[in-house]
């Protein structure tokens, strides 16, 4: 029997586009210290009194204008890749898929992993870059519950490979097709933060943020900082895919609330772009590995029609990693070296 697994966790989507679904999933989401960082108090008060009454209806809408017959696509996607890196690594090792927030949750993966006899789970959380709303509050989840329901598992966490050349190389591989066609200019859209996210992360507490030129400069806050992961991913993306580093430009996206967040935002980004001149315009999401609500719905389609009202030509979005082979070979290889150390 075996006795090593991998433990996948992505962020999680509603069981449903319905609005008591959508209100569910983003209570789960929003209470959750990591992402919404404030005493219960405070967040509940927001979060009950201001957000889940109005809302979850909006969300629901934009839910169904990206739902398959399938169900969500982030859960329907990563249930794919597990299922293909199951049959990647063989019957030597067991493959469970987790979403931080509702269904399939951690808990019964973990369940499910200790049934088989599973004692090594190297956790993957499907988040390349560091953050405490995304990577940190999947892994820390995942502690809690393993030490409550399986004390006697050991759990290996991969770090954030936001670098790791197969990663990169997957990446590449993902979008040569896009970029083998004319454009005029390469958008990199990443999941913003607010600006105090990455200063709670700072162990030094006297870097992020702290100068325009904070990211490129080595520092002991890099392995805990999303925005210089970020411009990391950049850097080694356009020298492995050969772009021109004066057609290459980055955003962030999806900001909740008036606190600032990591800048400049991509929406902004889109209406400047096309009244610069930019009239063919790629976009690439490297924080998401899987297509999701805010890739297809707030890029693909807000995105757009904000790029084309103000100007711009033709717009597309590069498909997320998703199920590319490469991707899963990525993960392989990056499994395999984790499990046999």
């Amino acid at each position: 029997m075996s006795r090593q697994g991998v433990l996948l966790i992505n962020l999680g989507s509603p069981d449903s586009p319905s609005v008591q679904d959508v209100r569910k999933y983003l209570g789960e989401f929003l209470m959750d210290p990591r992402v919404l960082d404030a005493p219960w108090p405070v967040r509940a008060l927001v979060v009950y009194g201001c957000i889940l009454p109005f809302r979850p209806k909006h969300s629901a809408e934009a839910y169904r204008s990206i739902w398959t017959p399938e169900g969500s696509p982030l859960v329907v996607t990563s249930r794919n890749v597990q299922r293909e890196l199951q049959r990647r690594l063989g019957e030597d090792f067991t493959v469970e898929l987790a979403m931080r927030y509702q269904s399939p949750g951690i808990a019964p993966a973990i369940a499910a992993l200790r049934a088989r006899g599973i004692t090594d789970v190297l956790v993957i959380p499907l988040f390349p870059h560091y953050a405490m709303s995304s990577y940190e509050t999947a892994v820390v989840r995942a502690q809690e519950l393993a030490a409550k329901q399986a004390p006697e598992m050991r759990l290996k966490v991969l770090k954030p490979y936001y670098a790791e050349p197969c990663y990169i190389q997957a990446l590449a591989a993902s979008a040569s097709e896009f970029l083998q066609k004319d454009y005029d200019h390469l958008l990199f859209s990443f999941h913003g933060l607010p600006e105090r996210h990455l200063r709670k992360a700072d162990p030094t507490r006297s870097h992020c943020l702290m100068s325009e030129d904070c990211c490129e400069r080595k520092n002991p806050a890099h392995p805990t900082c999303y925005r210089a992961q970020c411009y990391a991913t950049v850097r080694a993306f356009t020298e492995a895919a050969g772009v021109p580093p004066e057609k290459v430009s980055i955003a962030f996206q999806s900001r909740l609330g008036r606190d600032p967040w990591l800048k400049p935002y991509a929406d902004a980004e889109f209406a400047r772009l096309a009244r610069s001149g930019v009239k063919k315009l790629l976009v690439i999401c490297p924080a998401f590995v899987s297509d999701c609500l805010e890739t297809l719905e707030e890029v693909a389609m807000r995105g757009r029609e904000t790029f084309l009202g103000a100007g711009g030509g033709e717009f597309t979005l590069i498909p997320c990693l998703n199920e590319h082979p490469q991707w899963v070979c990525a993960l392989e290889s990056m499994a395999r070296a984790e499990l046999q150390r």
